[in-house]
């Protein structure tokens, strides 16, 4: 296969990738709005199509991300960093996302009619979102072709001189 097969497939692959994110994620926040909600409030299908379309939208970004740098040069401790810590955003947006299927969550109470979406699920899945952004953004900065991050400036003393 050539290159530029390899590369058009790639391409179709992540519009596909990120299309299905934002139509999962516009579906699952909009249902009620559409008139497609079969039960009262956030339920279970919806939470897991949102957690779906945040998974397929950070992995696209993070292939037109690796796409756009130039091959063959070495990852950098930031750029590895970053992608662990976009994981670990998914796994606590699941995890909380998910947290009633599991038996953490908001349990089905006399005054409740079923479980449902309450304060700390949504702060835990806010913070997961977080982590998969600043994820991201320090991925984004990471050096590619360059000899240092972009972020070196933390390290420095503001003079272009490492603190020593």
């Amino acid at each position: 296969m050539s290159k530029e097969q390899t590369a058009r497939i790639r391409n179709i692959t992540l519009s596909i990738l990120f299309a299905l994110g934002i139509i999962l994620c516009a579906i699952s926040l909009g249902a009620e709005l559409i008139g497609i909600d079969l039960t009262p409030g956030f339920g279970m299908v919806q939470m897991f199509q949102l957690l779906l379309g945040i998974t397929f939208l950070t992995i696209a970004v993070f292939v037109y991300l690796k796409q756009h740098r130039p091959n063959g040069t070495p990852r950098s401790l930031q750029a590895d960093i970053a992608v662990r810590l976009a994981a670990t955003g998914l796994v606590f947006a699941y995890v909380t996302g998910l947290s009633d299927l599991i038996g953490i969550g908001t349990h089905v109470q006399p005054s409740f009619e079923r479980p449902f979406v309450g304060p700390l699920q949504l702060g835990g899945l806010a913070l997961g979102v977080l982590s998969i952004i600043v994820g991201l953004l320090l991925y984004y900065t990471s050096r590619g072709a360059r000899n240092s991050s972009s972020m070196e400036f933390l390290v420095n003393n503001g003079n272009g001189k490492k603190e020593g």
